[in-house]
């Protein structure tokens, strides 16, 4: 019986990622040459799907952290973990960022002309969130090479870096408070 761990099941999801990257390229370029009145409502909900994609990561690759810091190298419950963070980082977490660059950039330009404190505020948490995501995918290459020297605890620590950032970005965007 083939794992999920295999290497067919990896070709198999990243083939789904690829796809779904060419879908969302796909419907994009069909907006904008279609250019409908609520393009900006299109471009806004394909930002918040590509926020949630790269949130939802996030949280969990800490989490993942975490377990394989109680794994043995080499064992087999740390291959898997190696194999579930390495797809989580290449698959989801990967692409969702740099839509979320790309769309969010964007729609700072179009519908906000880069103006506006909250909006500089904002970039300027998302580019903590990015240096956190970077973080992160260091430490991926770290513990695929069986490298980590940190312990759970502090994986449990730096969990909480994205969920504040999260929550400090949703209420600039709401609240605008400046």
């Amino acid at each position: 019986m083939e794992k999920q761990t295999d290497e067919r099941p990896g070709v198999y999801a990243r083939r789904r990622a690829h796809f779904a990257l060419i879908f969302f390229a796909l419907l994009g370029i069909g907006l904008f040459v279609w250019n409908p009145d609520n393009l900006y409502l299109w471009i806004k909900a394909l930002h918040i799907i590509a926020v949630i994609s790269w949130m939802a990561g996030l949280f969990y690759m800490p989490r993942l952290f975490i377990y394989h810091t109680d794994a043995e190298p080499g064992s087999v419950q740390s291959e898997t973990f190696k194999v579930m963070e390495r797809r989580l980082l290449r698959i989801i977490m990967n692409p969702a960022m740099m839509l979320t660059w790309i769309l969010g950039l964007y729609l700072a330009w179009s519908v906000y002309g880069f103006q506006g404190g909250w909006l500089h505020a904002k970039i300027a948490l998302v580019v903590l969130l990015t240096v956190v995501h970077v973080f992160f995918s260091r430490a991926v290459r770290a513990f695929e090479r069986d490298e980590n020297r940190r312990s759970a605890r502090y994986w449990r620590f730096m969990n909480e870096a994205p969920t504040v950032l999260m929550i400090l970005i949703v209420i600039l965007v709401v609240v605008k408070p400046f």
